[in-house]
């Protein structure tokens, strides 16, 4: 099994497959690099190798009792970089994913990575925008009843009765199942770290092309609090827009988010139709 281990010893999971340009992938809150499974797949076979670790305790990595801040998990993803010795990269990340990416540039710089996509980014800085009381409030209706929670957040999650319509119910079981393998102190632990710290300032010293692809329909973070403006502080940043689309639309638009993935990956844009 491919593990490496972080600066503080702790053992973390990665996945390594395709040959050719390598692809970061760094996956959301509460999930695993399994999640990626759609992304893995269209990337490897247009010639990509994909590279996607769990974070600390999260999937198959050690669930140690401490380091779910973001300056801890970006090192975490130095340990990776520096492990498999990757260069050029092309950085993919999603909903939490794209805090602790953007904490790595700020804290490792931009000399391994090309260019950086964020999917349904958290940026800049969620708990500065809805107030931390919010925050605290969901957190609190985690800790009562978590299963109802994560089962009552899915059907917005992949906008079941709208653009996911389609999304088949085993699909989402699959995910609320998946979420809640992750212990609850761990994502107590990174909901607040990720919400709670102001990235605005590492998203402006930003020196990589960024591509930021977002759903007008993402009720887990809402796109004129996240997705716009952390496209509007990193100067000459890509906004993608894509219609009706939640914050699972890496299945969901699946088709058009690989596309405008593959094109970036590739150093280009995708047609936008």
């Amino acid at each position: 099994m491919p593990f490496h281990t972080s600066p503080d010893g702790t053992r973390l999971f990665h996945t390594d497959v395709g040959d050719g340009p390598p692809v970061l992938l760094v996956h959301a809150w509460s999930l695993s690099s399994a999640m990626w499974e759609y992304q893995v797949r269209a990337l490897v076979e247009a010639g990509f190798r994909c590279v996607a670790m769990d974070r600390r305790g999260h999937g198959r990595s050690d669930v140690p009792g401490t380091g779910y801040d973001l300056d801890t998990l970006a090192d975490d993803l130095a340990a990776l970089i520096d492990h498999l010795d990757l260069h050029d990269l092309t950085v993919v990340a999603h909903s939490m994913g794209t805090c602790e990416t953007t904490r790595y540039l700020a804290r490792h710089g931009s000399s391994r990575v090309a260019r950086v996509a964020f999917v349904g980014a958290m940026t800049p800085h969620l708990a500065g925008a809805v107030g931390p009381a919010f925050v605290e409030a969901m957190v609190a209706d985690i800790v009562a009843d978590r299963p109802r929670w994560f089962h009552d957040s899915a059907p917005a999650y992949f906008a079941t009765t709208g653009t996911g319509a389609w999304v088949s119910q085993a699909l989402v079981d699959d995910g609320v199942r998946a979420i809640l393998t992750t212990p609850l102190e761990v994502q107590v632990a990174c909901l607040r770290a990720f919400t709670g710290t102001d990235l605005t300032e590492d998203l402006r010293r930003i020196d990589v092309p960024l591509l930021v692809v977002h759903g007008d329909a993402d009720a887990s973070a809402p796109i004129d609090l996240t997705g716009r403006p952390t496209a509007e502080l990193v100067p000459g940043a890509r906004f993608r827009l894509v219609d009706g689309a939640p914050h699972g639309l890496y299945v969901t638009a699946r088709d058009v988010v690989n596309e405008q993935l593959l094109a970036f990956a590739r150093g280009r844009d995708a047609a936008w139709t």
